[in-house]
């Protein structure tokens, strides 16, 4: 029955519409190879692995040239500007090259590499590669970049005269995909700048990666001559200033170098650290010293010290338990026009490795046991010293400590890092002659602690009251074990 009722409805709806009658699945499967997909070349771009990121630098290639990578497949392993993380493809496909080699840098958003979801595009972009090449194209350094661009060595040696040339518009096919004729590849900035010159992009032969128009493709097409780059010194020191300065001679030159001296430039760790701490100067902050008995504190520490506590998940939990009772001094102003109360606390730790510093986070410090606190500090401990930490474990802090004390020095002042409220400054305890009250004197262990706050927030009766209690909880320790 549901047979001939099936056969009855296939007759009534062939004989209204006899051209959307659907062929038996057989003849789908059969049919099916005729519709040709056509594969992508598509760019591995440098990710952005932090919020203050503006470029990365290749540590290693994962995968070679060649290799076919799966969808979550590991491809590049990328230093940040605190850790080193692996970087994954979001598509199926092969990697036809590698643009951005082990060791340099590149900025955010920028290729890196190339996949391509075919073999035949892998064929079609070595043979242009290597014709490229024949034709004086670069060393062997070029030949590995020119891969994945078929088409830029066509157009490098005379940028200018492209717009003219019949071919861009042929040309610029073959960067799109394979399969899309006319699509535009063009950088932002590049799209910006046609848009104010009225350049038609459509007709500029990119000669970026991979094809890509680039800014100073629009600016060559628009005639617009460029001043001469200034020395590399003048660049380096001051890189704003050069741009606008051009030719005429405002720009202030650095003395040259030393004799025997050596030029060092910043990893992307301390390119971090000196941009966030330039940033910091734009806040107005103020300084707090406190003074705080530590013989209670020492008694406690050699009590705990045994079953793996350290001493900075000791002030770590003391400085979180003054937090919850002053909640102001954990808030934050990033815009200067309003401020918010965090709903964490998390302490934030000055650790110095090699070639940087960087802050692992204890969140929720508040809320942790001492004897977990520490186990968990020496694990960000451990990840920071190998350049393993995830960006939400050294850029969440609300309220950071830095502790010098450790290495004898009695006092100091912290830099207040940008985003957060207050830094603690911790000196070293040592024995100091008090007078007492009744006029005898003794001798007691005591730590110099230096607050440095943002004053837009936090005000000085704030954070002496902030110190008080802090004090107080160092000075009767009982309730860190709790």
């Amino acid at each position: 029955m549901a047979n001939s009722l099936l056969h009855s409805s296939k007759l009534s709806f062939s004989s209204s519409f006899p051209s959307l009658l659907l062929p038996p699945p057989s003849r789908v499967r059969r049919t099916a190879p005729s519709f040709s997909v056509n594969a992508k070349i598509r760019e591995i771009f440098m990710p952005a692995l932090s919020s203050t990121m503006t470029e990365g630098k290749i540590v290693s290639w994962v995968k070679s040239e060649g290799d076919v990578l799966s969808k979550g497949e590991s491809v590049v392993v990328v230093e940040s500007d605190k850790a080193d993380m692996d970087v994954e493809t979001f598509y199926d496909g092969i990697l036809v090259a590698i643009v951005v080699p082990e060791g340099e840098s590149a900025p955010v958003g920028a290729p890196i590499g190339i996949l391509a979801e075919s073999e035949e595009e892998i064929a079609e972009a070595k043979a242009k590669a290597a014709s490229a090449s024949a034709g004086g194209g670069g060393g062997s350094g070029g030949a590995q970049t020119s891969s994945a661009l078929p088409v830029a060595p066509a157009v490098t040696a005379s940028p200018a005269p492209a717009i003219p040339q019949p071919s861009p518009p042929a040309s610029a096919a073959a960067p799109s995909g394979g399969g899309t004729p006319g699509k535009l590849i063009a950088t932002p900035a590049a799209k910006k700048l046609a848009k104010q010159h009225k350049v038609d992009l459509n007709k500029i032969a990119g000669t970026g990666p991979f094809g890509r128009v680039t800014p100073a493709d629009v600016e060559a097409a628009a005639g617009i001559v460029k001043p001469p780059p200034k020395s590399v010194a003048t660049t380096a020191a001051e890189p704003a200033k050069a741009v606008a300065a051009g030719t005429g001679g405002g720009a202030k030159e650095l003395p040259p170098p030393l004799p025997g001296s050596s030029i060092v430039p910043f990893s992307t760790m301390q390119a971090a650290v000196s941009k966030n701490m330039v940033e910091s100067l734009s806040v107005p902050t103020f300084r707090v010293g406190y003074p705080v008995s530590t013989n209670a504190l020492d008694a406690l520490y050699e009590k705990v010290k045994p079953k793996g506590v350290t001493m900075t998940a000791i002030l770590a939990k003391a400085a979180a338990m003054a937090l919850v009772q002053h909640p102001v001094v954990n808030a934050t102003c990033k815009d200067g026009k309003s401020f918010t109360y965090n709903s964490n606390i998390n302490i934030a730790v000055a650790v110095a490795i090699n070639g940087g510093l960087i802050t692992p986070v204890l969140q929720d410090a508040d809320k942790l046991d001492l004897y977990l606190l520490s186990q968990k500090w020496k694990e960000l401990v451990d990840k920071a010293r190998s350049k393993q930490l995830q960006p939400h474990e050294y850029n969440s802090g609300t309220f950071t400590l830095s502790n010098l004390g450790m290495f004898g020095v009695d006092r100091f002042d912290a830099i207040l890092p940008p985003g957060q409220g207050a830094i603690m400054a911790v000196g070293a305890s040592k024995p100091t002659v008090v007078a007492g009250s009744d006029g005898f004197f003794s001798v007691k262990s005591k730590m110099q602690v230096n607050v440095t706050a943002d004053h837009r927030i936090i005000y000085g009766a704030d954070l002496a009251a902030f110190l008080q209690t802090f004090a107080k909880i160092i000075e009767n320790p009982e309730g860190l074990t709790l």
